[in-house]
């Protein structure tokens, strides 16, 4: 019987420990559990979870910028999509946010809530990259400013931080069940969200 490659087992360990991370940190929040809380949840020995993180704060990181990643791609491709007009850049960029919550709401709640509570630390540790979502959406509007798509007055990076800011005000609403948060919900979310913007930026 063939045997797994020991980098593949401990990608599926390190994995299954990141999974249940998230699970406690959404359940509990990140100041309330403890690394063992972690381990039991994953079902492994307390100290193969520091083997493989070091501290519950990796943990947080890890998280973070496994999805921060994944969407910093997402606006890049969509601001280096020369096919699509600024609308649909700003489009498929509030869907991939807002379709991530439909798909993983404990990911997005210990993204948008955990790491805002410890905003003081971990902001000093990942500013740079956080910026750079902000920076990727701000260029998305100074292209379409320069093409003559969107008023050229105002400031891009101020259109950038307002639109990602909505976005995360819509997700933390969702997160504490203030508003319904269903498949038609999170598409008119995106609607009114672009249409926010354009309202205001639309050049015609």
């Amino acid at each position: 019987m063939a045997t797994r490659p020991a980098s593949s087992a401990a990608a599926d360990k390190r994995r299954l420990i990141l999974d249940a991370a998230i699970r406690v940190f959404a359940a509990r929040g990140f100041n309330n559990c403890r690394v063992s809380d972690i381990a039991d949840e994953a079902g492994v020995a307390y100290g193969l979870v520091y083997h493989y993180f070091k501290s519950k704060d990796r943990l947080l990181d890890e998280a973070f910028l496994e999805r921060w990643g994944l969407m910093l791609e997402v606006i890049e491709g969509a601001r280096t999509d020369e096919a699509l007009t600024a609308r649909e850049k700003l489009t498929k960029v509030a869907t991939f946010i807002v379709e991530s919550y439909g798909r993983e709401p404990e990911v997005m709640q210990v993204v948008i809530v955990e790491v805002t509570r410890q905003a003081n630390t971990f902001g000093r540790r990942h500013w740079a990259t956080i910026q750079d979502a902000h920076h990727q959406i701000a260029r998305i509007v100074s292209d379409a400013q320069a093409r003559g798509e969107l008023r050229s007055e105002l400031p891009a990076e101020v259109a950038g931080m307002v639109f990602y800011g909505a976005i995360e005000q819509v997700l933390t609403a969702w997160i504490f069940g203030l508003v319904p948060s269903g498949p038609d919900d999170r598409a008119a979310a995106v609607r009114d969200l672009v249409e926010t913007i354009f309202g205001g930026l639309d050049a015609r």
